[in-house]
C-alpha cells in the first residue's frame, strides 16, 4: 500500500452511494485515501477551487448540475488536471466511451463497483492523468522549438526566452530529453585540416 494518501474529492448526492464508496475506498487494496465528500455539483467546483485533490470521483445525477456529460463537462473544465472518474446507475457502453473521450479516466457503473475494482481505477487513473500531462508539456516544448528561434550568424549561440545569449546544445537540452555527440561533417574537416583531410577523406566509405 503506498503510504502517502490519495486525496480523494467525492461528489455524490445519494448517501447510501456516498457511504458505500467511502467503504469501498477504506478497504481498497494498494491505496490510502483520504476522502472529501460532497453532495452538490457547486461545493465540489469550490473544493477544487481550493486545490489540493488528486482525483475526482463524480456523479453525473447531481440535484444542482446539468445533465449527463455535461455535468463531467463542467468539472473537467474548472479542474483540467486533475483526474475524475464518472460514477453513474446507467450501463452505456457508448455513453462510457464518449465520457472518456471528452478526458473521463474511467466510468464506473455503481452496481459493478468492488473495493478492488475502485481502487485499481483510481491508481490507473492518477498514473494515466500524469503520463497525459508529462506528454502534453513535451509537446509544448517540441512546439517551442518549431518555433522563430534567433540565432547569432557569427557563433550559432540562440537567445533564450529571458535575453541570454546560449549554445545550441544547452538551449535544446534543458527543453528536450535529446542528447548529443559531437563529431565533425566534411566540410569543416577539409577546412580544419586542408589537404590532410583530402587524404583520408578518399579511405572514408
Amino acid at each position: 500500500m503506498d503510504t502517502v494518501p490519495i486525496n480523494v474529492l467525492l461528489i455524490e448526492d445519494d448517501p447510501d452511494d456516498a457511504m458505500l464508496i467511502q467503504r469501498f475506498l477504506s478497504n481498497a487494496p494498494k491505496v490510502l485515501c483520504e476522502v472529501t465528500h460532497v453532495d452538490r455539483l457547486g461545493r465540489g467546483l469550490e473544493c477544487l477551487q481550493n486545490g489540493g485533490f488528486d482525483i475526482v470521483l463524480l456523479d453525473l445525477g447531481l440535484p444542482d448540475a446539468p445533465t449527463g456529460l455535461n455535468t463531467f463537462e463542467k468539472t473537467h473544465a474548472h479542474a483540467p488536471q486533475v483526474p475524475i472518474i464518472v460514477l453513474t446507475g446507467h450501463d452505456d457502453d457508448e455513453f462510457a466511451i464518449e465520457a472518456v473521450q471528452k478526458g473521463a479516466q474511467d466510468y464506473l457503473v455503481k452496481g459493478q463497483v468492488t473495493a478492488v475494482l475502485l481502487g485499481r481505477s483510481i491508481r490507473y487513473a492518477i498514473g494515466r492523468q500524469k503520463l497525459l500531462l508529462q506528454l502534453e508539456q513535451a509537446a509544448k516544448e517540441i512546439k517551442t522549438l518549431r518555433g522563430f528561434l534567433p540565432i547569432c550568424a557569427n557563433c550559432k549561440k540562440i537567445r533564450d526566452d529571458k535575453g541570454y545569449w546560449t549554445r545550441i546544445e544547452t538551449y535544446i537540452s534543458s527543453r528536450t530529453e535529446a542528447e548529443f555527440s559531437h563529431g565533425i561533417c566534411p566540410e569543416c574537416a577539409k577546412k580544419l585540416y586542408g589537404e590532410y583531410f583530402d587524404k583520408i577523406g578518399k579511405k572514408l566509405p
